[in-house]
């Protein structure tokens, strides 16, 4: 049974009835006026719910513990609500088949739970602009579905209730609704929180993502050297957060990349050049880094901005350079030495110029 009441002006409570269907699969109720908290159900309730799309009302409470039930979810959309708590652990065990996550413009609090990472068909998950702290997880980097891109060979579109799916995301910096083609769109939306700490290198180990916004947090350290492995990634947004260091010349090395941000951040050293950023000529997306230099900028490269590294490195080519001329130098001063001081060498080297000149004159 499918329930689209979506896009309407209902409003009031939702009333606890709906639970009774058991033979619902699919339900939306999206951008609606809906209040209050979602209702419990019975203790006998059987959930056989594959969708269900709550997004754009005013429901408040805690995540719906009624959910817990409902381990046949595929895809839940909970986004610009009114909910507030945590984010339970129980999601990633009790409903493992979870395929799409939004949780998106609430009020959800603490940390992302460890146990999300246990979602293996796991592809989009939008979490953005909430209130969650801490780190992101290692364990993110176990997400077996975003490992691999999701291809037709693999995903079935004629599944006929997943044909309803649809879902808002950012996308390229825009917000567009993705219809029945969401099958095929990987990627996570960590954006709008107070996360903290690094990046963690794990996230690489996701080679199937099209899309990873960690924008607007509080994330320090550097950019993850091997965040090149993500061949398959199209947009990458790391903005607004403390990162230091430089960036990752591995970066020129995605060839699906098309849409890349790293401004107000605390970034250093010559911005990366050559295949993919050689297309990505706006300076915006590299702005409010004091010490960036190099194209697109309009800052050329000195010694002082470049990265310490860099700078390393180059001080390394200078004192090389420096050792090999006063190696040639300090030969030639011997060897000129030898020959003034040292009879028999200035004898030899004498004999050896009159033998050259003699053999010069003859061919004249």
């Amino acid at each position: 049974m499918f329930m689209d009441l979506s896009n309407n002006r209902l409003t009031g409570k939702l009333p606890d009835c709906w639970w009774n269907l058991e033979a619902l699969i699919f339900m939306d109720l999206s951008n609606n006026s809906f209040s209050s908290k979602i209702p419990a159900a019975v203790a006998s309730h059987n959930c056989y719910l594959r969708s269900l799309y709550l997004a754009g009302n005013g429901f408040i409470g805690a995540f719906p513990p009624v959910l817990e039930g409902c381990n046949s979810l595929d895809t839940l959309d909970m986004g610009n609500n009114k909910f507030f708590g945590v984010v339970p652990p129980w999601i990633g065990t009790h409903i493992p088949l979870l395929r799409i996550l939004s949780l998106k413009s609430n009020n959800f609090t603490g940390e992302i739970p460890l146990e999300l990472s246990r979602l293996s068909e796991l592809q989009l998950l939008d979490i953005s602009n909430n209130s969650l702290t801490g780190s992101i997880p290692l364990a993110f980097g176990s997400l077996t579905s975003m490992k691999h891109p999701q291809n037709l060979s693999t995903t079935e579109l004629s599944n006929e209730w997943k044909y309803y799916d649809r879902i808002d995301i950012i996308w390229k910096g825009h917000e567009q609704k993705f219809g029945k083609a969401i099958q095929l769109l990987t990627g996570i939306d960590l954006s709008g929180n107070l996360l903290s700490r690094c990046i963690p290198e794990e996230l690489a180990n996701l080679q199937g993502i099209q899309f990873l916004n960690l924008s607007r947090n509080h994330l320090s350290c550097s950019i993850p050297e091997n965040i090149g492995s993500l061949t398959f990634l199209e947009s990458l947004d790391l903005s607004s957060n403390g990162l230091t260091g430089a960036i990752p010349s591995s970066i020129s090395s995605i060839p699906w990349l098309t849409t890349l941000n790293v401004s107000n951040n605390l970034l250093s050293g010559k911005i990366p050049t050559g295949n993919q950023l050689r297309t990505l000529t706006d300076p915006s997306i590299y702005s409010n880094n004091s010490g960036l230099c190099g194209f697109p900028l309009n800052i050329s490269c000195t010694n002082t901005s470049l990265a310490p590294d860099e700078r390393n490195g180059e001080e390394e080519d200078h004192w090389m350079y420096y050792c090999v001329i006063a190696g040639i130098v300090s030969g030639l001063w011997l060897w000129f030495g030898m020959l003034f001081t040292v009879k028999s060498w200035r004898c030899g080297f004498l004999s050896f110029v009159d033998g050259m000149q003699c053999k010069i004159m003859k061919k004249m």
